[in-house]
């Protein structure tokens, strides 16, 4: 399928691994032009060099930046060879806080939280949105989590966080930028085989004394899909929502989860 953004400008956080490289993947093999953002240059690197080495890739850079600090927000806007802030799509995209118990997390730690999963993604959409606007085309894709609608108890951070977030867009996305073209969606992810997932197996087998290997089974086997996520699948759907055909997409919370939340709502 023709997604009809080849061409457009793309920044893509938290891509140096797993679903945030995926999303930047199926984005530039789309022909899209990717600005690839994440802490650590050495990762972020070697990932965009696989990516500009694909068929039909349109223009990979990389941003080695913080997102959550002003400092590393003004490095992508003034990236060398980048559209400044007139990005097309946003893919905001932030690594989940710590596992714990709520008792032992301080004011620090909520601070922390809320600013990378909330407050940043804000910040990114408040500095690219309008310029959609005008141009008349936009996507705007938060990766969330599926413990939005399903909590899991030791991603108490995330999951106030976050839902936080979710809240924000409900009302960003109908305040009337989906009549000029911009919409903005939440991908909700379930259990992906990321390294994200092997900390929040390691937090629950802390927790409760079990081993890891049979967490993770447990977890596994309460999936109706009886497998964790591949990040490509994520990717997959991420470009779809970024495209021109998910133009009535509007305000949604997407679950990418094997149909591991119960509800029919």
């Amino acid at each position: 399928m023709d997604l009809g953004i080849s061409g457009k400008w793309a920044l893509v956080c938290g891509a140096s691994k797993g679903l945030g490289l995926a999303c930047a993947q199926h984005l530039s093999e789309a022909g899209v032009h990717v600005v690839m953002v994440a802490r650590q240059a050495a990762a972020l690197e070697a990932a965009a060099s696989a990516l500009r080495n694909a068929p039909g890739a349109g223009q990979v850079l990389t941003v080695a930046a913080d997102v959550t600090t002003e400092a590393g927000r003004d490095a992508i806007w003034a990236a060398a060879g980048g559209p400044g802030r007139d990005y097309d799509i946003v893919i905001t995209n932030a690594g989940g806080p710590p596992t714990g118990d709520f008792r032992d997390w301080g004011r620090d730690q909520w601070l922390s939280a809320v600013d990378a999963n909330m407050l940043t993604p804000i910040e990114l959409i408040k500095s690219t949105i309008d310029g959609m606007a005008a141009r008349g085309f936009g996507r705007i894709i938060n990766i969330t989590s599926g413990a939005v609608k399903s909590p899991i108890d030791v991603l108490g951070l995330s999951n106030g966080a976050r839902s936080g977030l979710t809240g924000f867009i409900a009302g960003l996305a109908r305040s009337g930028i989906a009549g000029k073209g911009v919409t903005v969606n939440n991908l909700l992810p379930g259990a992906f085989d990321t390294d994200r997932l092997t900390t929040t197996l390691k937090g629950a087998a802390a927790k409760t004394g079990a081993s890891v290997e049979d967490v993770a089974a447990a977890r596994r086997n309460g999936v109706p899909a009886k497998r964790f996520g591949q990040p490509s699948e994520f990717g997959a759907m991420c470009a779809f929502l970024c495209s021109q055909h998910a133009g009535y997409v509007v305000g949604q919370n997407i679950l990418v989860d094997g149909g591991a939340y119960p509800g029919t709502f």
